[in-house]
């Protein structure tokens, strides 16, 4: 086929896509109608014969592939089947978005303009378009089928003298502005954060209409910020009066009847560790030497599905918030205070109901027995991580033998868990220290130290021998017993392999085989990058390309732990999954049946979608804290790493409190840089000079948003 003919077809698949997105969309305004060729080329103004002939070819071309039905010779309309498909709506920064429909490889995008009256993670029904080979699939927004969310955050902007006004919402969330009438301000002032209500969003309208619930202040203030990062997550500031009510009116009392009915544990030397500023004390320990010379170590859970039953007004709102959300300066708990730091919380000389899971084990930590249940038992000693540590290394302290055996006997089961295949990922935590106000005094970093590795294994443990214990019959085979696993999917092979190509510029190197030489090598990758410039880069990149963790039913076993079995029972105060646990558990005990399994996958997607909310509303909490700390530092320098690279700039970090700031392109100045995608960095086209990703980099800090919670940089030479 000659060069000129190849252009013609082009030009004229060109002109057919064209033509034929044109027709769709106008059925999608008017879907059930039937229209002739005549009827559309009035619509779509085709006046001349040219113009009305390829019409005619394009109607016949849509029938053909079955995107119109010709009801009757020449008459036409949507085969809604073919056309629409059902996915879940993310917005771009630029207005378009993107589609993720179940079971497509590629999402499809959506072009701005065409997008209707969507709003990010609605659930939407879509078009698709026809689009030449190799590209990308597109489409455009027929309706919203469900919202993702009706409370917004923002800030009001008055317009004309009251009449009418306008909330502005930051980021992606709400890709266009909420037009708010007189009658719905709600005696909000120009320039207030405020939480507002979409109410409805009409087809001729730009905007969604909205109504202003509540006036949270003026931006920038703490408690203002703090409670809209609340209000943004639909995080609850208080509990309602009458599970408050309800709460104060259980008996909390500790009863004789209700002894004899549990395993009396109440003289073996128990002990807890939590941080020192905790208030909800989980779980705790007990280890006694038995005459065989084993050890029998007790994991003492708090018994919350004793007090928290299903049906009542506290289950109901614990179900609700799913989780306890650790902000900066609060905590927005899943129980009220009189449950969650009082009647549930195993606080030190107080008789408590547990539920427990007891091992006999020997000095090389082999489980000779197991026990589950319920139990009663009294801490005798509350311990600070601090405290346990400095045991650990040496020091006198209460209860020494029992934390030393444990913390050996901790090692040893860590050591198995990394040698089994489990990954290693001990990040620090950025905490701050706190004024009367709740101002930031200084920022430190937590490191998990021995005594946390203490508790974590022993959770660890029961976490997973509760599992199994529901899970398997006698024979170590699987029966068929409904349970909530917390499971986490094998990584992504191509990310796996993005990360090994990226972190070999930094002189590291992966290897990628079978589960156990991958995550030896994931493993080798963090020990070795302890220390340096690049670790927290490089551990966000590893994290990133592991899947997430979530709840379900289907267990497919922990990837990260390398548990083929794994539960949540050890923080029912503070997560609902563990309640759920718990009643399972002893309904398997008392010899029930299998529950119903579509009930508890419901709870799973309820409790892992309100994890990932709280996830994200604790790192707001603590970009905002970074952002106010630094605050009082704009306008001097500081020495930080390149941990983002993008077309409109580079973010860097400073190592003194891990806030990430924004360097952008047009403020980076004595050359033209342009973004180089495949190698992480931005290059200048008249020196060459590189900006990649993990540079060290000099920057003053200009700007410090509180409001928006971002730092802008400026780049030193």
């Amino acid at each position: 086929m000659s060069q000129d003919r190849k252009q013609k077809n082009r030009t004229n698949e060109k002109g057919f896509r064209k033509t034929a997105k044109s027709i769709l969309q106008y059925y999608l305004k008017y879907p059930n109608k039937t229209l002739n060729h005549k009827q559309l080329g009035t619509a779509l103004q085709y006046t001349n014969a040219k113009e009305k002939q390829h019409l005619i070819k394009v109607l016949s071309r849509l029938a053909a592939d079955d995107s119109l039905i010709e009801v009757s010779p020449g008459k036409f309309k949507l085969n809604m089947e073919k056309n629409m498909l059902v996915g879940t709506i993310d917005f771009t920064s630029s207005g378009a978005a993107y589609v993720i429909v179940e079971g497509l490889e590629n999402d499809i995008y959506i072009p701005k303009g065409e997008t209707k009256n969507a709003l990010q993670n609605d659930l939407v029904q879509l078009v698709v378009h026809k689009t030449s080979k190799g590209r990308k699939p597109e489409g455009s927004i027929v309706k919203v089928i469900q919202r993702n969310r009706m409370q917004y955050v923002g800030v009001l902007q008055i317009i004309a003298d009251r009449k009418y006004g306008f909330v502005v919402v930051e980021g992606k969330s709400m890709p266009v502005d909420i037009y708010i009438s007189k009658e719905n301000l709600n005696h909000a002032q120009n320039g207030d954060k405020v939480v507002c209500n979409v109410v409805g969003w009409p087809e001729d309208a730009d905007s969604p209409f909205g109504e202003i619930t509540r006036v949270l202040g003026k931006p920038g203030e703490h408690d203002v910020e703090i409670h809209a990062i609340l209000a943004e997550y639909g995080l609850p500031a208080a509990f309602p009066k009458e599970v408050e009510d309800e709460a104060h009116n259980l008996d909390t009392s500790i009863t004789a009847d209700e002894i004899a009915r549990r395993r009396d544990m109440r003289d073996v030397p128990t002990f807890t560790i939590d941080p020192k500023d905790a208030k909800d004390f989980d779980d705790a320990l007990s280890f006694r030497t038995l005459e065989n010379g084993n050890y029998e170590i007790g994991v003492h859970i708090a018994d919350v599905a004793h007090y928290v039953k299903p049906g009542t007004l506290l289950d109901e709102e614990a179900y609700k918030r799913a989780t306890s959300v650790y902000l900066v300066d609060r905590v927005v708990p899943m129980l009220p205070e009189v449950l969650s730091n009082f009647a549930c919380s195993l606080r030190p000389n107080e008789d408590k109901y547990t539920f427990s899971a007891v091992f006999e084990m020997n000095h090389k930590a082999k489980i000779i027995k197991s026990w589950f249940g319920r139990t009663v038992t009294h801490s005798d000693r509350r311990f600070a991580y601090e405290e346990a540590q400095e045991i650990i290394e040496g020091a006198e302290g209460d209860m020494k033998n029992e934390i030393l055996a444990l913390d050996k006997l901790a090692k040893i089961l860590r050591k198995e868990r990394l040698k089994d295949g489990a990954i290693s990922f001990d990040r620090l935590e950025v905490k701050f220290n706190l004024d009367a106000e709740g101002n930031p005094i200084n920022v430190y970093f937590k490191e998990s130290k021995d005594a946390n590795k203490l508790i974590e294994e022993f959770m660890l443990l029961a976490n997973k021998k509760v599992s199994e214990f529901v899970s398997l019959n006698k024979k170590g085979n699987p029966n068929d017993k409904t349970f909530i696993y917390r499971i986490h999917d094998d990584p992504d092979p191509e990310k796996l392999a993005s990360l090994k190509q990226f972190i070999n510029q930094f002189g590291y190197g992966l290897e990628l085989g079978d589960r156990k030489k991958t995550t030896a090598s994931i493993n080798k990758l963090l020990h070795d990058v302890k220390g340096k410039g690049e670790e927290n880069m490089i551990e966000t990149l590893t994290l990133r390309s592991m899947s997430k963790a979530i709840y379900s039913t289907e267990n497919i076993g922990h990837y990260g732990l390398a548990f083929e079995y794994y539960s949540h029972f050890t923080s029912p105060i503070r997560r609902y999954p563990d309640v759920i646990a718990h009643r399972l558990l002893q309904h398997y005990l008392d010899g029930g049946k299998s529950v119903d399994k579509e009930t508890y996958e419901d709870k799973c997607e309820h409790c892992s979608q309100r994890e990932r909310l709280a996830a994200d509303a604790e790192r707001d909490s603590i970009k905002y804290m970074q952002v106010k700390f630094m605050d009082k530092h704009v306008g001097e320098e500081f020495e930080g790493v390149i941990t983002g690279v993008t077309e409109w700039g580079i973010y860097v970090e400073l190592p003194q409190c891990r806030a990430e700031g924004l360097v952008r392109l047009r403020d980076i100045h004595g050359d033209h840089y342009v973004f180089d995608q495949k190698n992480y960095a931005i290059v200048g086209q008249s020196s060459g000079k590189t900006y990649q990703l993990g540079s060290e980099v000099r920057v003053k800090i200009v700007r410090a948003d509180l409001e928006k919670k971002q730092l802008d940089f400026e780049l030193i030479e």
